[in-house]
């Protein structure tokens, strides 16, 4: 299932979501396509998403949930890669 929380992460000028699967990568990938999200917004295990994208992740089929819930899902998921433990 793809999830998506509320913009409100400020930066660059800009308010943003995180949009992420709690399926696969490969889904999440699809999905953001789909969306017209563009690769470098991935982060890991999530893209950012601008708030001008938010109303679109929704009618496309993201399911609205808060950012607990959403990293609670990535985790269970096993698809939660934080910054430090990952490579650079």
């Amino acid at each position: 299932m793809i999830l998506v929380d509320e913009p409100r992460w400020p930066g660059r000028g800009h308010l943003w979501s995180h949009l992420v699967s709690d399926v696969s990568l490969a889904e999440l990938h699809a999905f953001a396509e789909m969306l017209g999200a563009p690769r470098r917004a991935f982060d890991r295990d999530h893209y950012d998403i601008p708030a001008h994208r938010f109303r679109t992740a929704l009618w496309l089929g993201a399911t609205l949930v808060s950012s607990r819930e959403l990293t609670a899902r990535l985790r269970a998921a096993g698809l939660r890669r934080p910054k430090h433990l990952t490579r650079t």
